[in-house]
């Protein structure tokens, strides 16, 4: 096996050269969002997200090693505090049962794997029920070449509470006469943590502190009369990023970028590259990618031969430092934007220092409420439901940013929901015709492949002044443990 790595670029370092190259060939790149392709762009797994249950994440990738053998990669990750713990000695203990079946669509759907795995997990620290870090596990298949669904079942043991993800992989025929590209591997790692690893990273959202990046994917050059030219692009598409406006506020516009969500066909070449094959075989190629800004980006592989086979996508976003959780004080200060007015908010985010940033947020919830045990209370729900936004609304900016996180994180889960065509009411009471308490969303754009978001906008009403008024009240004074709305 042939193993070609590209140099890792800082995409804000001065390349003046190398940009009047990435201009040449751009201009004979396939158009990134080409229909014909569609099909062919992974954009990762969700957060998989539903209270009380295991938190999967999962990845798999078809390849082919130095000896022509074909498998697969089983990659997942299971978030901590999403288990059930029992405490055991000086530790708390989490069992897990992990069941992952391979079935060949290409043989009638025939299963080629089935097994069932258990872990045991200990952790010594007493708030791991709130830690969002994750186990890993992985494991590596021998399995002919073809199309493949892998179906992933994490059981937590002790609640019996089941969680399945199904995934999709392809591996091709080294001994075939078609060339093609496998699945592009996605890896990262935290640089400025010693001794660490670059491990795989399952989801479409990357937190920023995994800075360095790789990403893997392997060639089969099959016709051996015929080089091969691969080209490859970095591409960041603009999307909206701003948190969502209150609720008697004006709607947006159509034309607006918050309506419109993410521009598939506006986008910035951050880095290009071509490669070109002058032997038959399997070849392995790695790219690396350093402190990319936060945004939305597509890492694409196409070829000269304008072939579908050699054509692999793997849409990503960089997100906040720890997301979908928050840690860092400028994680924890952002979303307080719901509960200030403008001038507190610019005072609060105009503190560069973290930990007087730190200080000015403690002073903001004490000075409210006058109850360090309540304070404690409230500041616990309030990001308990940030970090749920986070989860349950991602999409091309972070979930709290979201109308659906704003609502949310403001009232908590609707009693009942109801979807009608392009409209979604959140209901908070058994009365439809209370204003006060039904609140209505419209979609605009139908979740498709060719926009994977559900982008639902709140439909604001000036009547809603008061509504939001109330509610922010609750949370400033502690009243929300009492009175939701």
């Amino acid at each position: 096996m042939i193993k070609i790595s590209a140099p890792s670029i800082k995409p804000n370092s001065h390349y003046f050269s190398y940009s009047v190259f990435i201009c040449i060939i751009s201009l004979v790149f396939i158009v990134s969002c080409s229909n014909k392709y569609i099909n062919r762009i992974d954009r990762g797994q969700g957060f998989n997200y539903k209270p009380g249950f295991p938190e999967l994440r999962l990845s798999t990738t078809g390849y082919v090693n130095p000896q022509n053998d074909t498998k697969i990669i089983v990659s997942g990750s299971i978030v901590y505090g999403s288990l059930i713990y029992k405490k055991a000695d000086d530790l708390y203990q989490a069992n897990i049962g992990v069941d992952i079946e391979v079935i060949n669509k290409s043989a009638d759907n025939q299963k080629a794997i089935k097994l069932d795995y258990k872990y045991t997990i200990n952790r010594q620290e007493k708030n791991i029920i709130n830690n969002q870090e994750v186990y890993r596990f992985e494991h590596e298949y021998d399995v002919p070449p073809g199309d493949y669904l892998i179906r992933v079942v994490v059981t937590d043991l002790t609640s019996e509470k089941q969680t399945t993800q199904e995934t999709e992989s392809s591996i091709p025929d080294p001994e075939g006469d078609i060339s093609k590209v496998t699945e592009i591997r996605v890896l990262g790692k935290d640089s400025s943590v010693q001794n660490t690893f670059f491990n795989p990273v399952n989801t479409y959202d990357i937190p920023s502190r995994l800075d360095s990046l790789q990403f893997i994917f392997q060639v089969t050059n099959n016709k051996e009369d015929e080089q091969l030219t691969l080209q490859a692009r970095l591409l960041k598409f603009d999307a909206d990023t701003t948190i969502a406006r209150r609720m008697n506020f004006n709607n947006y516009s159509p034309s607006n970028i918050s309506y419109r969500g993410i521009e598939y066909d506006d986008y910035d070449v951050v880095q290009s590259s071509r490669r070109v094959l002058n032997q038959s075989g399997s070849v392995q190629i790695k790219y690396f990618f350093t402190d990319l800004d936060r945004g939305n980006y597509r890492l694409e592989v196409t070829s000269e031969r304008d072939d579908d086979d050699l054509y692999k996508a793997r849409d990503f976003s960089i997100k906040s430092k720890n997301y979908p959780a928050l840690k860092s004080p400028r994680e924890l200060a952002a979303p307080l934007y719901y509960l200030m007015d403008k001038g507190e908010y610019e005072t609060l985010m105009a503190i560069e220092d973290n930990d007087s940033l730190k200080a000015a947020i403690d002073r903001f919830w004490l000075s409210n409420i006058n109850n360090a045990a309540r304070t404690r209370s409230v500041l616990s729900l309030y990001y308990e439901r940030v970090e749920s936004a986070n989860k349950k609304f991602s999409n091309f900016k972070e979930g709290w940013k979201t109308d659906a996180g704003m609502i949310y994180i403001l009232f908590g889960s609707p009693w009942y929901t109801e979807s009608f065509g392009d409209e979604m009411l959140w209901s908070y009471s058994y009365n439809r015709q209370d204003p006060r308490k039904n609140f209505f969303f419209h979609r605009t754009k139908i979740n498709s492949k060719y926009f994977p978001f559900h982008n639902y906008l709140f439909i604001r009403k000036n009547s809603y002044h008061s509504v939001q008024y109330n509610q922010i009240e609750r949370w400033r004074s502690g009243l929300i443990l009492k009175d939701n709305l």
